[in-house]
């Protein structure tokens, strides 16, 4: 049986904020679907990020992810949107996303967003 898919992230308390930590996560199975040919766009996600009060929860991560693969995405929206949705469940003190994605039509692309 398989998880449903969600968009919701979630959070916990930083067990340690008032030290200056990074976090890393990578995510080598996202896919979205191309806006214009409807086709899978496969990815591997890579976040980075010094967290403030709160942590993200690594399921919900997981969850919040597979809910783009049945959306049309470019890639330069649904990284920048990535980010946007974790700033706002988390409220890092800086954070990385990079979307590297597969060479489809000979191209690779790889689009990375910062805050602040």
């Amino acid at each position: 049986m398989s998880e449903p898919r969600t968009a919701s992230l979630e959070s916990f308390a930083n067990p340690r904020p008032g030290r200056s930590y990074e976090i890393r996560f990578e995510c080598p199975e996202f896919t979205c679907l191309c806006p214009v040919t409807g086709q899978p766009d496969f990815a591997t996600i890579r976040v980075r990020y010094t967290p403030g009060e709160r942590c993200v929860e690594l399921k919900s991560l997981k969850l919040y992810l597979w809910s783009y693969r049945d959306r049309g995405a470019f890639h330069e929206a649904v990284t920048n949107q990535i980010l946007d949705d974790l700033v706002a469940a988390v409220a890092p003190l800086r954070m990385t996303v990079e979307g590297d994605f597969y060479v489809r039509g000979g191209i690779r692309t790889v689009v990375e967003v910062q805050h602040p």
